[in-house]
């Protein structure tokens, strides 16, 4: 578990919660298991938060928040590791979310001269609702 525990990026060393642990765990899982194709793309995967949301009454999903500058190593990956971690959660969906910053319009205070397109409130919604929606295979 100790090694688990360093798939896991919190702020200021904040306890991961049970759910975190698990998800952590199945993604050290997968990244040791010999016969695994996504191997070397886990070495850098770490996750940030998760959480268990209701969807109506097939079940649960949960939703893994990753830092945004892993981001691009889970685009790459994502299917695979959808795969393979509701294998390892039986009967729930998995979702994966880039964590993203909003930036008020006082972000002067920041020292910045221009708030990045980016960092709008509309963009960063927008950005989330394509992490959700993106990786959907149509059958």
């Amino acid at each position: 578990m100790l090694n688990a525990r360093k798939k896991i990026v919190k702020e200021k060393g904040a306890a991961p919660t049970d759910l975190e642990e698990e998800v952590a765990k199945a993604l050290f899982d997968i990244e040791v298991s010999p016969s695994s194709d996504i191997k070397a793309e886990l070495r850098d995967v770490v996750i940030s938060g998760a959480k268990e949301v209701e969807v109506s009454k097939s079940g649960a999903a949960v939703v893994v928040h990753v830092p945004f500058r892993v981001w691009k190593t889970v685009r790459k990956i994502q299917g695979r590791l959808i795969r393979e971690l509701e294998k390892k959660f039986n009967k729930r969906s998995v979702i994966f979310v880039a964590n993203r910053t909003i930036l008020d319009l006082n972000f002067k205070r920041k020292g910045l001269k221009v708030r990045p397109r980016t960092r709008t409130l509309t963009s960063v919604h927008e950005s989330i609702l394509e992490d959700v929606v993106g990786p959907t295979e149509i059958v």
